[in-house]
């Protein structure tokens, strides 16, 4: 079995695979100030819930976008697992062919998810991670890493709307039936999710147009993260919804990497 880790600026996503198939996956709190004995305790406890024999992991792989909450996580692998886990970054084997103005800049996780979604489709594709922050990737039908844009993640917005304005409340994140409401919570809601989604349609577009100027075809779009199911609803550009994409780039990533 390998253990994966997905470590985001929100949360840490956690997958047990056995072979090709994902049968667990948890979800806890980024937290830098944690120690690693911390995080060994959560993550025993999430072991023992689960019924998994920490011995039958085999290896383990991690990727971050917060660098100062690795020295804990990296510690507690090795005292929990007994093992060095791998670590997505320089050096790494991942089949993507990255045209970054500098590629060290590249988030692990955009990079994970490109090679997850060319393992699958084999084709130009433009991929949508909503976290923290909603990445746009452009990644050509032989694996080469074109580029991409970034933008607030939706609860950033949300969060920044409610903070900004002193009248309006904080809302939940659900999509009303109409644009045109009858109350703040419902026209907030509008405003936020609606926006969004044309947001990601606009941009979907301008990247597509771009990449058929450059002879990568028919791109398909690929969403992923917390929220994806939330716009691909409304989206009229997004074409397949992966919730797991990035766990298995990471699966991927270490079969490339295991020997």
């Amino acid at each position: 079995m390998v253990f994966v880790l997905d470590v985001g600026n929100t949360n840490i996503v956690l997958g047990i695979y056995k072979d090709k198939e994902l049968m667990v996956e948890w979800r806890l709190s980024t937290d830098y100030k944690k120690t690693s004995d911390e995080y060994m305790i959560e993550v025993s406890q999430l072991f023992n819930y689960s019924k998994i024999d920490v011995n039958e992991v085999s290896g383990v792989i991690i990727s971050s976008v917060v660098p100062n909450i690795m020295y804990s996580l990296e510690h507690m692998v090795r005292k929990f697992f007994n093992k060095k886990p791998l670590v997505v970054g320089p050096g790494v084997k991942t089949g993507i062919n990255i045209k970054y103005d500098n590629p060290k800049e590249v988030g692990a996780d955009r990079i994970v998810n490109a090679v997850a979604a060319h393992e699958m489709y084999k084709s130009s594709l433009v991929i949508i991670d909503f976290g923290t922050a909603t990445t746009f990737c452009a990644v050509g039908k032989n694996g080469d890493y074109i580029g991409g844009t970034i933008c607030p993640g939706i609860k950033i917005s949300s969060d920044a709307l409610f903070q900004r304005a002193a009248k309006l409340p904080k809302v939940e994140l659900v999509k009303p039936d109409t644009v045109i409401c009858k109350n703040t919570v419902s026209s907030m809601q509008a405003g936020i999710i609606y926006g969004y989604i044309g947001q990601v349609d606009y941009i979907v577009t301008k990247i597509k147009q771009e990449m058929e100027a450059m002879g990568e075809s028919c791109p398909i779009v690929v969403a992923t993260g917390g929220l994806a199911n939330l716009i691909a609803e409304g989206s009229t550009v997004i074409d397949k919804v992966v919730p797991y994409l990035t766990l298995e780039g990471l699966r991927i990533i270490y079969e490339k990497n295991k020997e």
